[in-house]
């Protein structure tokens, strides 16, 4: 089991989550941090860690993210690791403001690696 990082994520890229990651499992992409399957030890650190609620183990993902697990897999092969904070991006969406887009049914348009 692994832990995948979601759309929430994406134009957004809070960093909370990899520093209290033990292993260093995450990787810096250009819009979205993701989380390497073959590193990650599924200790549930970077859920409550993230202000946006991006992060899901794998046994709870919502069907809708399903494509997020080969995402987040492939996005941690392309990019290098990152494991201190850094300032989200500019124009970073608060979980309210991503929760309302939600319930409008936006999705971020690919590409995400």
């Amino acid at each position: 089991m692994t832990y995948i990082v979601t759309q929430h994520c994406v134009d957004c890229k809070y960093t909370d989550c990899v520093s209290v990651c033990p292993v260093d499992a995450f990787h810096e992409g250009p819009r979205l941090v993701y989380i390497n399957p073959d590193t990650c030890v599924n200790c549930d650190a970077c859920v409550p860690a993230c202000p946006i609620e991006a992060i899901f183990s794998e046994e709870n993902l919502p069907s809708k993210y399903a494509d997020w697990t080969k995402i987040n897999a492939d996005g941690a092969a392309a990019h290098p690791v990152i494991n201190q904070k850094k300032d989200a991006l500019p124009g970073a969406k608060s979980l309210d403001e991503l929760k309302a887009m939600d319930g409008q049914g936006f999705v971020p348009a690919p590409p995400f690696v």
